[in-house]
């Protein structure tokens, strides 16, 4: 073993939980399956699932130890207000990156409502004359007939949102006009367990029950421009970006059920650039990305909360946070939102029980001034980009603010990686005569490789790609015969279905058969 201890800013990284008052108490969180957060938080307010006794709501509630929260009891009365309007149990919840006041929620009824909270709303609370007021929607989006799993906000562009629904489709909206999707990013063969977005908006990456890693280009829809086989088990899968790093993490499950955590290089192959196992717990890894290069990883069920810096393609394990609580949820604020006199360089609030509980992971330093070293610059309320910019093919970083003057700045272009799937224009590409090209030279979508990030003296082709940029001869076919196609085209879709399905089978069983042969190992030992 080396002598030698590895230089890290965050060697000495803790967490630790606030006072009891600095969280909440009473909450009723909600009791559905869904695999999901629970939670989520903007700069000012936290969202909580909440169980209620028919239809859907959340809680909005402002965030503990801030101005919005003071004369509020940590103890939340019986009845508060509720974001309510969904017909079915509310599933996730997203606030928009550039207004603290604005989430929008998705649920079981297939419906996306989009809300804006009044800074009023708490004025009074828990006062004698005091009435709980519901919150209306804003705006009420009817995405599918089957339940909406996930709902993201771009990070760039202004009233731009992704939904991910029951039908095995990514749906993405321009909330200026609702009526129709503007692309719809399909190819998933299950249940879509998680969706990000890069930070420049150009990729959106999904996990999916299919145990594949899809990466879709938002604005051209359609199938996936790559697609990689993820974690061999069965179990959810979740991902998250790492920042202008071009690169994601993903969390799920082996073959023999050990949960594992994986980085991927998006842009130079198929298998992941590090594969970490965890531990055999059953529970789901939540991952979360902060930009001073950490993933933090906590799993539903554990008391801990593990963190990883990453640095020269590598995961080192940092200082664990450790509870006798499980949780059930968690989320990260804002990095504006956070304490940077106290070096707070994360936030973290837990679902325990009917508890909302926050965790600061704090850098100890003795000096009192700004510490720039351990706080780059973080994402400001500015977009970049309006929805219109974005969805006729502009591209920009996001725009920064520095903690420590407020000033903000353009971020970083975008990486290399994200430059490799990006469509530079919507326009469609010209059409090729069938006789001009050679059976030689067309290829299958999974033998063309990804378009490569042309140098800078190179000109970058206007003409949009997916996953090749040949183009598809045009072919006659009389209407009988594509009848006949689409029927055959279905007929095995619908065998591969089966198939799946009974292979997921199969491998509950044996993971069955496993667990019970170390049951009668146990008795009999």
């Amino acid at each position: 073993m080396s002598r030698f201890v590895r230089a890290s800013k965050y060697r000495h990284v803790f967490g630790q939980a606030a006072k009891k008052e600095n969280g909440l108490e009473n909450v009723r969180v909600s009791n559905n399956a869904w695999d999901t957060n629970l939670v989520n938080a903007s700069a000012q307010y936290l969202s909580i699932n909440y169980q209620v006794a028919g239809g859907g709501a959340f809680a909005i509630l402002p965030l503990p130890g801030t101005e919005l929260a003071s004369g509020i009891s940590y103890k939340m009365p019986d009845v508060i207000p509720l974001a309510r309007g969904h017909a079915g149990p509310v599933l996730d919840t997203d606030w928009s990156p550039f207004d603290d006041r604005v989430v929008a929620s998705g649920g079981e009824d297939g419906k996306v409502h989009v809300w804006k909270v009044e800074g009023n709303e708490f004025d009074g609370w828990g006062g004698e004359k005091w009435v709980p007021q519901d919150f209306d929607p804003v705006a009420k989006i009817n995405v599918s007939g089957r339940k909406i799993g996930q709902v993201m906000f771009h990070p760039t562009a202004s009233h731009v949102l992704a939904a991910a629904t029951g039908d095995h489709v990514v749906k993405i909206y321009d909330l200026a006009n609702t009526d129709e999707p503007r692309s719809v990013l399909s190819g998933h063969g299950d249940t879509i367990q998680s969706i990000a977005f890069n930070t420049t908006g150009t990729l959106l990456a999904t996990t999916c029950r299919d145990r594949k890693l899809r990466l879709f280009d938002p604005r051209q829809g359609a199938d996936a421009v790559r697609v990689m086989e993820g974690h061999g088990g069965v179990k959810s899968s979740r991902l998250t970006w790492m920042g202008d790093t071009g690169k994601l993490v993903t969390t799920g499950f082996s073959k023999m059920s050990d949960r594992e955590v994986s980085v991927w290089d998006t842009a130079s192959g198929e298998s992941p650039l590090k594969t970490l196992n965890i531990d055999q717990s059953s529970g789901v890894l939540m991952p979360f990305w902060s930009d001073n290069g950490i993933i933090f990883l906590a799993g539903k069920g554990d008391g801990n909360i593990r963190a990883y810096e990453w640095e020269s393609d590598n995961l080192y394990a940092l200082s664990e946070y450790s509870s006798t609580n499980p949780q059930r949820g968690l989320c990260f604020v804002p990095r504006r939102a956070l304490n940077v006199s106290e070096c707070e360089i994360a936030r973290a609030y837990k679902v325990s029980g009917t508890t909302i509980e926050p965790i600061s992971f704090i850098v100890p330093r003795r000096s009192d001034t700004f510490q720039a070293d351990i706080f780059p610059p973080a994402p400001s309320l500015e977009p970049a980009l309006t929805a219109a910019e974005f969805f006729n093919g502009k591209t920009a970083p996001r725009n920064l603010v520095d903690l420590d003057t407020g000033s903000v700045s353009t971020g970083p272009p975008p990486s290399a990686t994200t430059s490799s799937f990006k469509v530079t224009s919507p326009e469609p590409p010209k059409a090729s005569s069938a006789s001009s090209l050679s059976p030689e030279t067309v290829k299958s979508p999974s033998q063309v490789p990804l378009p490569k990030t042309p140098a800078p003296s190179e000109p970058v082709s206007a003409t949009p790609s997916r996953s090749t940029s040949i183009p598809v001869p045009t072919v006659s076919v009389s209407s009988s015969d594509d009848s006949k196609l689409r029927e055959e085209n279905e007929r095995l879709n619908q065998e591969l279905r089966e198939a799946r399905t009974q292979i997921r089978n199969l491998e509950l069983q044996v993971e069955t058969l496993k667990a019970n042969a170390v049951k009668a190992k146990a008795l009999l030992g």
